[in-house]
């Protein structure tokens, strides 16, 4: 080996990624698995995603109360007990309540999950939903939401979501304080009954270091639960997005900052252009370097950071623009925003910023590969939309193939102002 030579450097898109595979089980009552045994940590993910999201409640905020106190109380352990239960084993217990679904999140060191998955069963299928805890909830919720609203991003976030989907669509619907005031136990305990104890049946993501029995240990504390016989179907719910495409709100008078939300309705994972549009919004504003990065933060100094992304939603989706900009130079940032995308309608793309992008997305796949509960959260994604693993590789291949020509062609269907909601809050 000769050291004065520099070895040769690698470009990201000459590697050939793979994608772990998955494993599916069925436990008795037809509650799917899907496990993944990797890592040289003794440790495991385990995720129960029910299908209880804000899309099934009758009432604003039920499902999220609903999900949040599953921790909190059951006939058997208290909220403390239930607390320290997890503290003593080392393990880690997580609620979080989406737009379809709701999940709860088990990390623990895998000779412990004998002794967890008693208590996480428990939860699931004993919670009493104690008016204590639910006052406790409810007061701290009014609190965090009225420290939020004095922020414009916060309330940019909500409105932006609400003009493109419709107030009363799950995507855009939001909560205010009478809403949470307006939860009862009844409330709860009818969602939980309905979603849980007796809805559709959820799915069971397990990674990591898997013991040999993982299976029977899973099947004998959720195997008998109490599911609908058939599986679970997501249908989409008409949007009734806003007439209006511009809006200017004043939510703080003397703030300094205005957030800005430039947002346009997107097809779902399975267009046959949601593949491409996402180098296309990479490099339009989709990690640090750029276009929208380039001329807004790094030439205009107008703010910190601006992105642009596609929400991660099951059904039609948005693509967005999102960032905070001195009070002053707002609309300026705006107009800079149009002139980026007029440029990638326009002109073509130079093949070495293109192939800049490409490393970086093939390099960020590669990060997303790194470890068992990385490579779950691949396949989660892939499972809950419905499709396999030709949706990964079949964007890994347009990462490494999509041309210039490609790129432009997309920017003129996609990157139009006319099709963009424009919202700032000040």
């Amino acid at each position: 080996m000769n050291r004065k030579t520099a070895p040769s450097i690698k470009d990201a898109v000459e590697y050939q990624l793979l994608l772990k595979p998955i494993e599916k089980n069925i436990l008795d009552n037809g509650i799917e698995v899907y496990s993944i045994h990797a890592g040289a940590q003794e440790v495991i993910q385990l995720e129960l995603v029910y299908f209880a999201g804000n899309q099934f409640e009758s009432k604003k905020s039920v499902a999220a109360a609903t999900n949040f106190l599953l921790k909190n109380g059951t006939s058997k352990r208290s909220a403390l007990e239930i607390n320290e239960a997890f503290e003593y084993y080392g393990g880690y217990c997580n609620r979080a309540c989406y737009n379809e679904t709701a999940t709860i999140t088990l990390h623990s060191l895998t000779k412990h999950l004998n002794k967890l998955l008693p208590v996480v069963q428990d939860m699931v299928s004993d919670s009493v939903f104690p008016g204590s805890e639910l006052a406790i909830y409810k007061q701290n919720s009014k609190q965090r939401l009225s420290v939020n609203l004095q922020k414009c991003e916060f309330v940019a976030n909500r409105m932006i979501d609400s003009y493109l989907f419709g107030a009363s669509h799950p995507y855009g619907k939001y909560t205010e304080a009478i809403d949470i005031d307006e939860i009862t136990i009844e409330d709860c305990k009818a969602f939980y009954q309905n979603h849980y104890l007796n809805g559709s049946r959820p799915i069971i993501f397990i990674s990591g270091s898997l013991p040999a029995d993982f299976l029977k240990m899973l099947n004998d504390h959720f195997g008998a639960l109490a599911v609908k016989p058939e599986p679970f179907c997501l249908e989409p719910i008409e949007q009734q997005p806003a007439a209006e495409r511009k809006y200017r709100i004043e939510n703080d008078p003397n703030g300094v900052q205005g957030a800005i939300r430039i947002a346009a309705p997107f097809p779902s994972r399975k267009h046959p252009d949601f593949k491409r549009v996402g180098v296309l919004n990479t490099l339009f504003g989709g990690y640090f370097g750029s276009r929208l990065m380039s001329n807004i933060r790094e030439d205009k100094g107008y703010t910190y950071g601006i992105y642009s992304y596609i929400q991660n939603h099951i059904h039609e989706t948005a693509w967005m623009i999102s960032t905070e900009v001195g009070r002053d130079v707002a609309e300026l940032a705006v107009k800079e925003v149009y002139l980026e995308m007029k440029k990638l309608r326009e002109e073509l793309v130079d093949e070495d910023e293109l192939m800049l992008v490409r490393n970086y997305m093939i390099g960020g796949i590669l990060g997303d590969l790194d470890g068992p509960f990385q490579i779950m959260a691949k396949w989660k994604n892939i499972i809950l939309n419905s499709m396999d693993e030709h949706y990964f590789y079949d964007s890994v291949n347009i990462i490494k193939t999509i041309t210039a020509e490609d790129i432009r062609s997309l920017a003129n269907v996609y990157l139009e102002p006319e099709n963009f909601y424009e919202l700032i809050v000040y």
